[in-house]
């Protein structure tokens, strides 16, 4: 049997061949066919697999690492920030302890303050660049407790000074209350003396009785007394105020009356009563002091119109009939007296405004204890004026001139001492109250004696 040479192969199957071994290499690089010594494997679906569950296994420990890192680093970074607000809460402590050691003054305290907040500024300084640096803590939840304790620590030492701060406030407080206290005390005080001195300067009752056929100069003078009281009471009063806005009494009285020596310094008090009573007694010799000029009429010059009125205001309260009265002849006076007494600038000085001027320009009068007692005051003079005008023929008033020698028939001293001076006989310096003359009764007129000063 004759062997079978290759070139005696069928085309045919020559050409099959050829077409199977395109197939497979075609299959090999479609489902993953490697050379593999020249001979091509196909890699089986378990050998696949198994590959693809390496792969995946190493990409999930890497994705684990990963994410450990950026806990790590977050933990870490949290712990930094919770040390920066522990450090801030201290340096507010230092700070709050500084402000607590300057007010009371304490050297001490204010230096270790100040040591302490430029520490903590130093750590604060660190741990920026650290920070920067990214140099974190190597155990970050020990670090955090850490920092916990320190804030709350910090803040304990706050709340203490805030606290004690309180405290000194508090004992301010009741300091000022205890102050005002005595404050409104002594305003209390001080408005019963007033009270006391109206009601001292203000009782007529020994003349409810009085009639006009019966009316005798001693009736007079007990009116005067009272009058002289009242206005002595207003001085004390303005003298007061003069004080309270810190007057200069000594210049003051100066204006007033120049070239006087007193005999005691107090004695400049008569000054201001001279003041008062020369613009209080004003036009005094004239009918209702000559508010209605010439105009007024036969009828109401008569002693029994004057005397009326006399009897009906000595018992009256003085702001319960400016209240009901506004516009009646009385209200009128004080309005103008008021406005002769009370300078402006004395009254800003007082009060810090004109609301009394102009209450009583506009003829509403003043609630206050001062324009009360110029009002009683007034109410004196007014029952004086009247009285005057009920005799028949009316009392006259005269004033004494600065410099006339003194006479004990129409004058009587208000210092004592002039008397009792060694030197050359003393002179009237200043009139401080007028006198008046009824029929042939004469009460003297008040005046101060002294030592003139020679220019």
């Amino acid at each position: 049997m004759e062997a079978v040479k290759p070139s005696a192969v069928t085309p045919s199957k020559s050409k099959w061949i050829r077409s199977l071994s395109k197939v497979l290499h075609l299959h090999t690089a479609t489902a993953g066919i490697v050379p593999d010594d020249g001979v091509q494997k196909v890699k089986s679906k378990d050998t696949e697999e198994w590959n693809d569950s390496k792969t995946a296994k190493r990409l999930s420990k890497k994705f684990d690492s990963l994410h450990d890192e950026e806990l790590e680093r977050k933990v870490a970074l949290e712990a930094l920030i919770a040390k920066i607000f522990a450090t801030v809460s201290a340096i507010k402590a230092g700070y709050a302890q500084l402000q607590h050691a300057q007010s009371p003054y304490d050297a001490e305290g204010i230096q270790a303050a100040d040591q302490l907040i430029v520490t903590d500024l130093k750590k604060l300084s660190e741990l920026k660049q650290c920070f920067l640096k990214k140099q974190y803590d190597p155990s970050p939840e020990h670090t955090m407790i850490l920092a916990d304790i320190q804030e709350q620590k910090s803040l304990s030492k706050t709340f203490e000074i805030m606290g004690k701060k309180l405290e000194s406030q508090l004992k301010l407080k009741e300091s000022e209350i205890i102050f005002l206290r005595e404050k409104l005390d002594e305003s209390n005080k001080h408005n019963r003396l007033l009270e006391k001195r109206l009601n001292q300067s203000g009782q007529l009752f020994v003349l409810d009785n009085l009639q006009l056929s019966s009316l005798t100069p001693s009736n007079f003078s007990t009116v005067l007394g009272q009058t002289v009281k009242s206005i002595r009471s207003f001085v004390r009063l303005m003298l007061d105020e003069m004080k309270s806005a810190d007057w200069d009494i000594n210049a003051a009285a100066g204006s007033i009356e120049q070239g006087v020596v007193y005999w005691k310094p107090d004695d400049k008090c008569f000054a201001f009563e001279s003041f008062i009573c020369r613009e209080m007694f004003k036009a005094f010799h004239h009918p209702y002091f000559s508010l209605y000029g010439n105009s007024v009429s036969e009828v109401k010059r008569r002693p029994q119109v004057f005397f009326d009125r006399f009897m009906e205001m000595k018992s009256v309260k003085v702001r319960e009939y400016l209240a009901v009265k506004p516009k009646s002849t009385f209200a009128k006076f004080c309005r103008t007296k008021f406005l002769q007494v009370v300078h402006p600038r004395m009254e800003s000085s007082f009060f810090g405004n004109l609301s009394n001027r102009d209450m009583v320009n506009s003829y509403q009068f003043p609630d206050t204890m001062f324009f009360a007692l110029f009002t009683e005051m007034a109410k004196r003079v007014w029952l004086l004026h009247c009285l005057a005008f009920a005799f028949e023929p009316e009392a006259s008033i005269f004033q004494i001139s600065k410099g006339c020698r003194f006479s004990e028939v129409y004058m009587e001293s208000v210092a004592e001492e002039a008397f009792l001076s060694s030197e050359s006989e003393p002179r009237v310096a200043f009139m401080v109250v007028p006198g008046f003359r009824i029929h042939k009764t004469v009460i003297q007129a008040q005046v101060y004696l002294s030592q003139l000063k020679t220019r």
